[in-house]
């Protein structure tokens, strides 16, 4: 008997472990939960819910094809390993089956597993999903990663129809077994939270083809501007892997004749997004320590980022005095999610304006949001900050009101989530006169734009101002 490990890749298509394993005998599957994992790695209660609710919706799925599904409960990594060493020795299982994961403690924790099923017999096999092309095989002429993203693009488009993994096809449905799915762990889960995703693999699928049929279309044009419904919405998904970047890639590719880099600008606009995913697994794969906390530009680390709780306090509440900024991170606080151009808008000011520490932010959205994935939001926080690899050079720096001015011209999306100055017209909306402010209790800007950022980048070249 074989056993399939389900972790961020809850689904049937295109999981090329679960293929595997049922094409090799019959096939049982097991997910194992631990809240001590999510609290360690601060994921939010909407992502906790989406999970468990798509772990219901994948048991039926697996049901169809007469795979049982088992619910473990576990704690520590450490705790995890020895749970699935004794579920799988109590089922005679031969081998075991898992799709890969790239950070450091789940890296970690396979090997872990591994050795230990190794000194029972059990063979292990683990296979790249989360990536169109595995982590590791696209490298420079030095046999490393490529550290600049333009580079790497154009590497992944030399080799993508030669590198590519095939997408796995769905497995036939195996006998019916003598052991029933379990999924009673997951009724006395903590946490639960209501998230207005819909949930299950084939609503999955019929979002992105509508994207790719329609706004995807369009996508280059309307996805900077966060009132216009103009990205896929698909970010949850495939952070909890219930669509696979190589699944939407081919999506796009089918209505884009076939082209990567030449074809629909709206639909090469979106793979170029996807290609950045698949860009910070490739860089965590090759360098762990962005697992760890750590800047990737390690003199970054001697820099004199601020520890403010009370100004971070006011950035997580939306209550920072520059309405584009507090409406966006309202919008994380009420719904779970913030549009990409948010996301660099606010975590530019966390880090650029106040210089407060690009982890807190890291950690904050990590905690907020339903599609957290640390290896994209790490990525993006250390872009942000200018920190990590292929950043923001450091006196590239947002000035928000002009962002706001540029992607929100109407304020609709102000008004929107800050109904305090939904009475505001014109221009005056994305800065506000002190008499509007006090009119309707919203505050001062907290600092001035322009003198922060000048002590910033000061701090970057190792001055100081007055």
């Amino acid at each position: 008997m074989n056993v399939v490990w389900f972790k961020r890749d809850l689904r049937i298509y295109d999981n090329p472990a679960l293929k595997s394993a049922m094409e090799s005998g019959p096939t049982i599957a097991v997910y194992c939960l631990s809240e001590w994992e999510w609290d360690k790695h601060h994921i939010s209660p909407a992502q906790r819910s989406l999970i468990l609710d798509h772990l219901e919706t994948l048991s039926h799925a697996l049901a169809a094809l007469n795979v049982p599904l088992i619910i473990l409960k576990t704690s520590t990594f450490g705790n995890t390993a020895d749970e699935l060493k004794t579920f799988i020795r109590s089922k005679g299982v031969k081998a075991l089956f898992f799709n890969k994961q790239y950070e450091w403690n789940e890296r970690g924790l396979e090997a872990r597993v591994s050795q230990c099923l190794a000194d029972e017999g059990v063979s292990c096999h683990g296979y790249d999903d989360q990536c169109a092309i595995a982590p590791g095989t696209i490298i420079n002429k030095q046999g490393e990663c490529f550290k600049v993203f333009t580079a790497f693009k154009r590497s992944y488009f030399e080799h993508f129809y030669s590198m590519a993994r095939p997408i796995a096809p769905l497995p036939a449905a195996q006998e019916t077994m003598n052991i029933s799915s379990d999924l009673e762990l997951l009724r006395h889960v903590t946490h639960k939270h209501v998230h207005s995703w819909p949930v299950g693999e084939a609503a999955a699928h019929q979002l992105l083809n509508d994207f790719v049929d329609d706004n995807g279309l369009l996508y280059n044009r309307d996805r900077d501007f966060p009132s216009i419904n103009g990205t896929s919405g698909l970010s949850p998904y495939l952070a909890i892997g219930v669509l696979s970047t190589r699944q939407c890639i081919q999506v796009a590719l089918n209505a884009s004749d076939g082209q990567l880099d030449d074809g629909n600008p709206g639909l090469t606009s979106w793979i170029n997004e996807l290609i950045w995913r698949d860009f910070y697994r490739h860089l965590m794969f090759f360098h762990p320590d962005l697992s760890k906390h750590k800047a990737f530009k390690q003199e970054t680390e001697a820099l004199p980022w601020r520890k403010d709780n009370a100004s971070f306090k006011r950035w997580c509440e939306g209550t920072t005095g520059f309405p584009i900024v507090d409406a966006a991170m309202r919008q994380l606080n009420q719904t779970g999610w913030m549009h990409n151009r948010l996301r660099m808008i606010v975590a530019m000011f966390l880090t650029k304006d106040l210089f407060i520490d690009w982890r807190w932010g890291e950690q904050y959205f990590m905690s907020k949001l339903v599609d957290g994935d640390l290896a994209s939001n790490n990525g993006g926080w250390q872009w942000s900050a200018s920190t990590g690899v292929d950043a923001a050079p450091y006196f590239r720096i947002f000035n928000p009101t002009r962002q706001s001015e540029r992607f929100d011209p109407e304020g609709t999306f102000i008004r929107k989530y800050l109904p305090e100055l939904a009475g505001i017209t014109g221009k005056s909306i994305h800065a506000p006169t002190s008499q509007q402010r006090a009119a309707v209790g919203y505050p001062e800007p907290m600092v001035d734009h322009k003198l922060a950022t000048e002590q910033t980048k000061a701090w970057f070249k190792g001055e100081t101002i007055g």
